[in-house]
């Protein structure tokens, strides 16, 4: 949302609070270069609002139950089928949950951001899906990807599938718990 520019007052005001005066031609000059900053931010705003596209509406996603996230390293599972007859048709993928799919949530391993939703696709994404991929899932990951252990999701620990109650590394645990866990044939997918 792009601000509004302050009047001539408004900008006397300011001046008087930074501890000089504004008047005459200088009032003038600033205003005008006020005024012309807002106006390019309106511009940006717009244009970038036009090239953006639509959100996705049909995309549905769901939190696995406890028995089919063994290891903690799901946090939310989908089906997103990527375009027919691409280079990689038939391969699936997993988004670490730092990355944005629209119409998924991001916990990004945080309480702070519980409810958001992304409205875009991260490019990472688009460009797999583009390909052809099918995102199966976003697996979870250290609290704001801040830590190299598997302790600090707020959902919980991210669990080592080769030795329980170890580490699964971070700030992918959940990643890296869930390609463990499939090499070593101990994940649904």
């Amino acid at each position: 949302m792009t601000p509004e520019a302050p009047d001539r007052d408004a900008l006397r005001a300011l001046a008087r609070e930074h501890g000089f005066q504004l008047e005459g031609e200088e009032l003038e000059g600033i205003a005008a270069m006020v005024g012309g900053s807002v106006a390019s931010l309106a511009a940006l705003e717009q244009a970038a609002a036009a090239a953006l596209p639509e959100p996705p509406t049909d995309r549905h996603w769901w939190e696995p139950e406890a028995a089919d996230n063994p290891h903690g390293a799901w946090y939310v599972r989908c089906e997103i089928a990527g375009r027919d007859g691409g280079p990689l048709s038939g391969l699936r993928f997993v988004a670490k949950d730092n990355v944005m799919v629209a119409g998924l949530p991001m916990l990004n391993g945080s309480s702070i951001l519980e409810g958001f939703r992304a409205e875009l696709d991260a490019t990472v994404v688009t460009r797999l899906l583009e390909a052809g991929a099918t995102l199966v899932g976003k697996a979870h990951c250290e609290q704001l990807c801040l830590s190299g252990g598997s302790h600090t999701n707020v959902r919980g620990p991210v669990h080592n599938p080769l030795r329980r109650g170890h580490s699964a590394g971070g700030s992918s645990s959940g990643s890296a718990a869930l390609v463990a866990a499939a090499s070593s044939r101990r994940v649904t997918t």
